[in-house]
């Protein structure tokens, strides 16, 4: 591959920083920059990659997968292959539970054990307004005017968009279950750097009306969201 110019290691670690308040100590997080040239992915995960996959997507895949492989070390792990389900979504080793989210620029995945959280999500977007003419497809009426209520509404629909995506993979790893951004309606604690993500219909083992706790951070040119389910929490 040829090396791309790197993101500085001060803009790493702030990133990392970023994320760490977000998630509770027992989750593992880490981080890996896709602009250089990652570690090589466990040949398993390098066999899901598609042979006509272009260099960005091969860098992005395996920053990804080098990241949660220090998780998995922060955990007193040897690292294990991290493969692809059907619908590309990560298939975590046996007793793990994690999420993977990368940008142009950072690739960040947090990591725990399943007997202790049921779900992770984590999602990375960089810092800039979400196009008018996507507002209609993440958000609902609501959500809309809230958006609209911010002062800065395309980066309110950034930060909207990236909630829905963590809280969409999170409860993922428990329902398996994959339905658009409808199935979801977000409220915001902007001060306290918080959400919630209620069900609007059923997705078992969810119902309509459970609701997920996230939080959000905003800086060195991202905005990162985070939602956490323990498994204490989980209907009997």
């Amino acid at each position: 591959m040829i090396e791309a110019p790197s993101v500085s290691r001060e803009l790493a670690g702030a990133r990392r920083r970023l994320l760490r308040p977000l998630l509770s100590e027992a989750i593992a997080i880490a981080s890996c920059d896709p602009l250089r040239t990652p570690p090589a992915p466990l040949p398993e995960e390098s066999a899901c990659l598609s042979p006509n996959a272009v260099e960005k997507r091969i860098r992005e895949f395996a920053a990804g997968r080098a990241a949660a492989h220090q998780a998995m070390r922060a955990l007193n792990l040897r690292p294990a292959p991290i493969l692809v389900g059907p619908k590309r979504a990560p298939l975590w080793p046996a007793g793990l539970t994690g999420s993977i989210s990368h940008c142009d620029s950072c690739a960040l995945a947090a990591v725990a054990m399943t007997e202790t959280f049921a779900g992770i999500g984590i999602d990375i977007e960089k810092d800039t307004p979400l196009s008018g003419d996507l507002w209609d497809s993440i958000a609902n009426a609501t959500e809309q005017g809230w958006m609209a209520a911010q002062p800065d509404p395309g980066r309110a629909g950034k930060l909207l968009f990236s909630a829905k995506e963590a809280a969409y993979k999170a409860q993922y790893a428990i329902s398996g279950r994959f339905f658009g951004f409808s199935g979801m309606e977000l409220t915001f604690e902007m001060s306290a750097g918080r959400f919630t993500a209620c069900f609007t219909s059923d997705q078992p083992p969810f119902s309509g009306g459970d609701s997920l706790k996230g939080r959000f951070a905003i800086g060195s040119e991202v905005i990162i969201t985070a939602v956490e389910i323990p498994r204490s929490e989980l209907h009997p």
